[in-house]
């Protein structure tokens, strides 16, 4: 019979339903087509925007006419202290450092950014650029945990990606003291496409 009888009023008043802003919401689309207009993948999007995964997959389909790419992110700190990569990963980190600490902003906000200063030094040197926008997000995220960080150079005074453990005293970057065979395959294609 106890079974039967209506639970007592709570005390309090009723909570009102959790009710999401339209402007957040439009926020949050506005910041998601920006990351895909970047490149970036389907998993970093749902990491930094509060939009449904339906949403977002139907939205990438909209601006990119396919569907998001399916794999696993990158997730090895080695690629980054790899000689080529190492000197875009270490302007990229530092133009996110930058943006953090003299921009004010934070977050994805100073990875975007910070992004897209890394691509206009790229684009004046008129290389191509190493770093996808996923990779560039991933980089932060490693630096963040404390798997990479930055190391001064005693030669060039640069600050340059090494791993967290790393010997970092006496460092002397891969541009002052490059690997061996660095620049072979760049002077073959130059000789093959004058000659």
């Amino acid at each position: 019979m106890d079974a039967c009888k209506t639970p007592p009023p709570s005390s309090g008043p009723p909570t009102p339903p959790l009710v999401k802003s339209v402007l957040q919401d439009a926020e949050q689309t506005r910041l998601a087509i920006e990351m895909i207009g970047l490149g970036a993948r389907l998993q970093v999007l749902e990491s930094e925007v509060s939009l449904p995964r339906v949403r977002l997959i139907r939205l990438y389909k909209e601006l990119c006419g396919v569907s998001p790419p399916k794999g696993m992110l990158p997730f090895s700190t080695d690629w980054f202290v790899t000689w080529r990569p190492n000197a875009h990963a270490s302007m990229l980190l530092n133009a996110y450092r930058f943006m953090r600490r003299d921009g004010g902003l934070d977050g994805i906000r100073a990875v975007l950014a910070g992004y897209r200063m890394y691509r206009e030094q790229v684009c004046v040197t008129g290389a191509a650029a190493e770093l996808s926008f996923t990779r560039a997000w991933t980089l932060v995220r490693f630096h963040e945990s404390g798997m990479l960080q930055l190391a001064r150079c005693k030669c060039c005074r640069g600050n340059y990606v090494v791993h967290a453990h790393d010997q970092r005293r006496q460092y002397v970057c891969r541009l002052c003291m490059p690997p061996a065979r660095a620049g072979k395959g760049r002077k073959r294609a130059l000789a093959g496409a004058a000659g």
